[in-house]
């Protein structure tokens, strides 16, 4: 089968897509066909092991696992002899932000791991879509207490994280003002964003409105230059550890003086997150964006492309029958 390797820590230029066996199975293990995967900011910290944080799950010195990819979307093809929750033919979608080893033909996942049915009416490609970037997002928003009418403004509004946590946010009723670029300003109001401010034309945080909530998907402001768009009690959430890892810290220390704080979203529960996605998706209330779509063949392009920090949504890499 076909496979993106490499043996250390590196840059995207240096994975390779070489031929390796199809994995073999345990008991308790499920084989899919892989039909699509993505490459996002999780990938990439895989695959160069920064922040050194990461190595804590994925190998110190190299990787545990020589391909990458942490998402899939894709057709079970052969099952262990003690699984049950699953059959051969299955159309399947699963997540793990500490790597999978998706980014290859077949794939081998426990069926207690973060696997589940695919969302129905969903191509391959909207599936594997729909997992990254909205777990983030769903991992903001259960960090609060959301009411229907509060104000909220999203950095980065059209990444991701971003565009999913908006219509996470119009989902639970919130007024959303999202911060994006002049190109996808159209696209983000689409989802149901009330109003759009063009980072390209003005700085957002010297906004006069104040919000409960400000959710920065990108990890470009601060708490310090975001503050002054609290309310009183407001909340700031950024999906990046800040410029100095600060982000952590002033979650520790902010909520002991009573008045605006941060949260560090730390991610967590994958399999709630797929059925809180699942739900919204057969609801039609959340469509993934999807920016570009790349073949196995050219997944070091993909990664490089990812890199350069300016996607829209997500980069899927469809994988050939």
């Amino acid at each position: 089968m076909k496979a993106a390797t490499r043996r250390q820590y590196c840059s995207p230029k240096d994975l390779k897509v070489e031929l390796v066996p199809v994995p073999v199975l345990k008991d308790q293990e499920v084989r899919i066909r892989v039909h699509a995967t993505t490459v996002n900011r999780t990938d990439l910290a895989i695959l160069s092991g920064k922040p050194f944080i990461m190595r804590l799950f994925t190998g110190l010195s190299k990787p545990k696992m020589p391909t990458p990819g942490t998402d899939f979307a894709g057709v079970i093809e052969a099952v262990g002899d003690k699984v049950q929750a699953f059959k051969i033919g299955d159309k399947v979608w699963g997540f793990n932000d500490e790597g999978l080893a998706s980014q290859a033909t077949y794939m081998r996942f426990s069926e207690r791991g973060n696997i589940g049915l695919m969302p129905a009416n969903l191509s391959f490609e909207q599936a594997a879509a729909s997992l990254e970037g909205a777990h983030y997002a769903r991992n903001f928003i259960n960090k609060v207490t959301l009411q229907a009418g509060q104000q909220v403004l999203v950095n980065g509004a059209s990444g991701a994280i971003g565009s999913a946590l908006v219509q996470f946010l119009k989902y639970h009723q919130l007024t959303v003002t999202a911060v994006c670029g002049t190109e996808n300003i159209a696209r983000i109001k689409a989802l149901g964003a009330d109003r759009v401010i063009d980072y390209k034309t003005a700085d957002f945080t010297q906004e006069a409105a104040q919000y409960d909530y400000v959710f920065d998907a990108v990890g470009k402001s601060t708490f310090s230059k975001c503050k002054p768009l609290l309310k009183e009690k407001g909340i700031y959430i950024s999906s990046e550890l800040g410029p100095n890892a600060q982000n952590p810290f002033l979650a520790l220390i902010t909520p002991l003086f009573g008045g605006k704080k941060v949260i560090f979203p730390l991610p967590t529960d994958i399999k709630a997150s797929m059925l809180f996605i699942k739900d919204l998706i057969e609801k039609g209330q959340f469509t993934p964006l999807i920016d570009r779509t790349y073949a196995l063949e050219e997944i070091a392009a993909a990664y490089q492309y990812v890199a350069l920090g300016q996607k829209v949504g997500n980069v899927v890499v469809k994988i050939d029958v």
